[in-house]
């Protein structure tokens, strides 16, 4: 059986120094055949940033940073990703929710499909959220 690519479609909230957050659209992605350890995140336009998955998982208890790419959780139910290019730096809030569900989700896929290695708490995933391509949740 081959592995399950998942692909998430979520909103964040840019943070700027603006009163109002900006949404903005994220395609979050896992692709357990090809890199079974990594989660990509792409905005519009094709700015995307590859990192490690550990780097989310953690991130969501704690401040955690890997390259260009920083995580760590904003009160109860929230979290902050933080990406870092020439350009300069993208600060994106989201729901926790919806990055656990990624989560989740990547989980099922990786143990559903080529047995490839599974996180702390990947035990909890349910099989049947392996089919999640296409998931979207809409801006709060």
């Amino acid at each position: 059986m081959s592995a399950t690519t998942v692909e998430d479609h979520v909103w964040g909230r840019i943070v700027t120094d603006a009163p109002q957050y900006r949404p903005v659209r994220v395609s979050m992605s896992y692709e357990p055949e090809g890199d079974p350890r990594a989660v990509r995140f792409a905005f519009p336009g094709g700015t995307g940033w590859t990192f490690p998955r550990e780097v989310l998982e953690s991130g969501l208890r704690k401040p955690v940073r890997s390259g260009d790419v920083e995580v760590w959780p904003c009160g109860r139910a929230q979290a902050v990703v933080e990406f870092h290019s020439a350009e300069g730096v993208a600060v994106v809030q989201f729901d926790s929710n919806v990055l656990n569900r990624f989560l989740q989700h990547t989980y099922a896929a990786a143990v559903g499909g080529s047995g490839a290695s599974t996180e702390p708490g990947a035990g909890t995933a349910q099989a049947g959220t392996a089919g999640a391509a296409g998931t979207e949740t809409e801006p709060a």
